[in-house]
Order: structure tokens, then C-alpha cells, then sequence
């Protein structure tokens, strides 16, 4: 087993290399396509602006490399945003593998961005294998992924939203698996061996 992070310039990726050590996988830091393609699962992170991390994607030719990559690839955060059709975030196109529109929170309801822990639910897909509803995870994000069909758990903060997505072999979530404790580390674990 090979797990390929996506070396895109805007990844905190210590806490997904301490979270992949600590279950024993093997994986690479790297932007090579051909790493990225061998590789038996790909995980995506992101923390930053949209627009930003698309043109480092469109500098490398990431941008399409990605929506056709056939092994599972879970996008975290901006990751997870970015596999969406369009940000709001800097009127940003993004690489179109999941046809929904990420939208800014309205900062009337509650403080932006949400900062802390909330909780999960309608949990669906064996991402979420042996995860009881309603547990909590760490949240950073000012922007949001509606819910659709394409939705695989909510959280509420001033609506309910897409806490994570899924289309065929991509799935994303928007909360942080890799600081979210031992439940985090459960759905990794999950990403690794049951999709």
C-alpha cells in the first residue's frame, strides 16, 4: 500500500504524515504525475485560498491530471472544495469533479470562519465504517459545500451543510481528519481499507 499526498504548495501536511505514520502506511510527498497515478490511494489536503492553490494546480497541469484519476482520492478542506465545479472563494473555477458550487457562510448567523469542533451526522459510504453519529470534528473553513446527492455526511453551523462529499472514487471532507483524534484517525484508517 502507497499513498500519494499532493504536493500542491498549499497542504499543511505534517499532521496527515504523523496521522498516515501512526497507522504504518507508506506514502509520498510529491507532485510527479506518474507517483501520482501509481499510487494506490491519493489524499489531497489544502489550506488557503481557492484561486491560489488552482493556479499552482494549473502551473503543474494537476488540474487535469486529477479528475481522472480511477483510485481513491479524498480531498480534505480547500481539497475537498476544490473538486467542486466553482468557488465563490475569489471567483474560482475549479477541476469540475463534483458538480456543486462552494459558497461563503453568512457571517449574520455565526462567526466566519468556523473555528473548532462540530459534529457529523446522516453519515453515509464506508468512509464513515464504525463511526457513530454525530461525533465531532476540527473545522477551519469561511466557505461551504451545499447539500445534494452527492452529500455523505452534515453539520450545522447556520445550515446544514456538506461535512463530507462523495462521486464514484473521490470523496472529501471539509472537516480535518488528521486533527480530529483517535475518530479522525478512524475514518484515514477507513479511506485506507475499505474504499
Amino acid at each position: 500500500m502507497n499513498v500519494a499526498i499532493v504536493d500542491y504548495g498549499v497542504g499543511n501536511i505534517k499532521s496527515i504524515q504523523h496521522s498516515l505514520d501512526r497507522i504504518g502506511v507508506n506514502h509520498t510527498y510529491t507532485m510527479a504525475k506518474e507517483e501520482i497515478i501509481s499510487a494506490d490511494k491519493v489524499i489531497f489536503p489544502g489550506v488557503g485560498d481557492a484561486s491560489y492553490a488552482m493556479k499552482q494546480l494549473k502551473n503543474q497541469n494537476l488540474d487535469k491530471l486529477i479528475p481522472n484519476l480511477k483510485q481513491p482520492f479524498l480531498g480534505i478542506c480547500l481539497g475537498m472544495q476544490l473538486m467542486c465545479n466553482y468557488s465563490e472563494e475569489g471567483d474560482t473555477s475549479c477541476l469540475g469533479v463534483i458538480n456543486t458550487r462552494v459558497k461563503k457562510f453568512n457571517s449574520n448567523n455565526n462567526k466566519i470562519p468556523q473555528i473548532g469542533w462540530n459534529n457529523i451526522k446522516n453519515l453515509k459510504t464506508n468512509l464513515f465504517k464504525g463511526i457513530n453519529e454525530n461525533e465531532f470534528m476540527y473545522f477551519v473553513h469561511t466557505y461551504f459545500v451545499p447539500k445534494s446527492t452527492y452529500t455523505i455526511s452534515e453539520s450545522l453551523y447556520g445550515l446544514n451543510y456538506s461535512s463530507a462529499i462523495n462521486k464514484d472514487n473521490f470523496y472529501g471532507t471539509q472537516f480535518h481528519p488528521e486533527k480530529s483524534g483517535l475518530i479522525g484517525e478512524k475514518i484515514i484508517k477507513n479511506f485506507i481499507s475499505e474504499l
